[in-house]
């Protein structure tokens, strides 16, 4: 039944798909009335200077682009040229720095609120206050004082990736069962083994869909913040081909961004199934 689901979901993702791409192949590709057009701007387009169709790129284009990207996705021929391989591999790196961190604090902070409802009260204005503000907002304030684009986007990820997963930790916990800390009192166990033995088990589900929400925004917001911090990375890749007026190489990256994304999503998802009870 349940692979019977899969393969028939999966028929109708092409389907979706199929019909998209010839919207888009339909949409780009109709004739209108010529219209004339700066000779020096359609040189930059890659258009004639009468354009009778859209200067938006096609689906043929786009994938003969993403081919030309994967067969060296690793080039690197100076500050604004590199790879498609290198500019992702930077995003992810920087990425994954600033959520580490974001682990590293939230929590165990968020074991702190969900155990005591004294810091819960005292520190929940706090989070109140932080946690709607744009990680974007920050970005001044970090290029100010850190003075380094990229230890600020790191900045930046670590800032918005810290709520979810310290939210979601602090519910998991404080939802523990009763019955089960009664146990581990009952048994004698220290706060710290009861912490490991007890209530880590029980909130893991919970502290899993926090940082897996955590990993969305954090791949979502790096793109914004290497826009305005340029050098490398994907976000600024985007920015550059705009500049650059290669709508082709912006759609790609779209593209890119998207199955990366939801890569990291699937990888997490992942490690969520692995803990989660069986039913």
């Amino acid at each position: 039944m349940h692979a019977s689901l899969t393969v028939r979901a999966a028929l109708v993702s092409l389907l979706l798909l199929g019909l998209g791409l010839g919207a888009w192949h339909l949409a780009v590709a109709r004739s209108g009335p010529a219209v004339k057009m700066d000779p020096e701007y359609a040189k930059l387009m890659g258009a004639t200077a009468t354009q009778g169709k859209s200067a938006m790129p096609g689906p043929g284009e786009v994938g003969a682009k993403i081919w030309q990207h994967l067969r060296d996705p690793f080039y690197d021929k100076g500050t604004n040229d590199k790879g498609i391989g290198i500019q992702l591999a930077y995003s992810i790196a920087r990425v994954m720095t600033g959520y580490l961190l974001a682990v590293a604090v939230a929590v165990p902070v968020g074991f702190l609120i969900g155990m005591s409802p004294l810091m819960s009260q005292a520190l929940d204005p706090f989070i109140q206050v932080m946690k709607p503000i744009s990680p974007l907002a920050w970005m001044p304030l970090a290029l100010y004082t850190i003075k380094d684009s990229s230890i600020s986007a790191i900045f930046v990820i670590f800032i918005c990736s810290v709520w979810p997963m310290l939210i979601n930790t602090a519910f998991g916990v404080a939802s523990v069962r009763k019955e089960w800390l009664n146990v581990a009192k009952t048994l004698e166990m220290n706060p710290v083994r009861t912490a490991f033995r007890v209530i880590l088990p029980a909130a893991a589900p919970t502290i899993l869909t926090g940082m897996r929400i955590s990993i969305g925004i954090a791949w979502l917001v790096i793109v914004a913040a290497e826009m305005l911090v340029g050098g490398t990375g994907i976000g600024y890749f985007v920015w550059n081909e705009w500049n650059n007026l290669s709508i082709t190489n912006v759609i790609t990256a779209i593209l890119f961004i998207g199955v990366v994304g939801m890569l990291l999503d699937q990888v997490m998802a992942y490690l969520q199934r692995l803990i989660s009870y069986a039913d």
